[in-house]
């Protein structure tokens, strides 16, 4: 079965990374054998004067394949991570649910939708999460991670938002690769140009020098745009740059 897992506000402004601890937990969770944990997804969250938050106010979540009967574990060595591993002057949340068990399915991905342009208090995350049965907890600080904790899980059910953490390592000894070759030898199932181009398999691409996939369709994306390629004399797709993925 499918558990997600959300955690927000683990760092400070000099240390830490939740990107960072979002792995060392789905390292932890297998290396005890409680499953496996897909690719992290990162969810951009409202940025306001009246919401604390480090430097991006973003949130990371991940799907736990496992068998039911782990959900308590999971929760259980989630709170010893964000104790043990989270920041000081932190203010940790953890979010962690069944996807079978979550009531109402509309709710969690309208709340998430809602954390991306509204200031929303600990009180409605934990009213919404209390109405969704899903379990939700603060460990630290202020708590105020579970706002975005029980976001990321209604923007990973959207399937819509976030970019996937981390660099794609995309072997090619000159730069150039075809989108089919990408396809093989990535967990990259669609790529597409920035306006929704379908990318034939045999299309060339250049490989810029930091590739990032994104989180759409319920799945992981590679974008590519066009642009003029000096060493082939034309216009061909390159990977996007960042600013063209910062949006997501």
């Amino acid at each position: 079965m499918e558990i997600l897992v959300c955690i927000d506000d683990t760092d400070n402004l000099e240390f830490g990374s939740t990107g960072k601890l979002a792995q060392y937990f789905i390292d932890v969770l297998e290396e005890k054998g409680l499953g496996k944990g897909s690719y992290i997804t990162r969810h951009q969250l409202y940025v306001h004067k009246d919401i604390p938050y480090t430097s991006h106010n973003s949130s990371m979540c991940f799907i736990m394949e496992c068998k039911k009967d782990e959900y308590e574990n999971i929760i259980q060595t989630g709170i010893e991570v964000l104790l043990d591993k989270s920041e000081e002057g932190s203010d940790p949340g953890l979010c962690v649910a069944r996807l079978e068990d979550i009531k109402d399915m509309e709710l969690i991905k309208e709340y998430g939708r809602r954390a991306k342009k509204e200031v929303l208090t600990k009180k409605i995350a934990y009213d919404t999460a209390k109405e969704l049965g899903v379990h939700l907890s603060e460990h630290g600080g202020t708590g105020q991670g579970v706002v975005g904790a029980l976001a990321g899980i209604g923007l990973r059910l959207g399937g819509n938002d976030g970019r996937i953490r981390g660099k794609l390592q995309i072997p090619s000894e000159d730069g150039y690769i075809t989108a089919g070759e990408i396809l093989k030898l990535t967990d990259v199932e669609v790529i597409e140009g920035l306006n929704g181009e379908e990318i034939d398999p045999d299309e060339i691409i250049k490989l810029g020098q930091k590739i990032k996939a994104v989180f759409l369709y319920n799945t992981m994306v590679l974008l590519v745009f066009k642009k003029y390629d000096k060493n082939s004399k034309r216009e061909i797709w390159h990977t996007v740059e960042r600013k063209h993925y910062v949006k997501y």
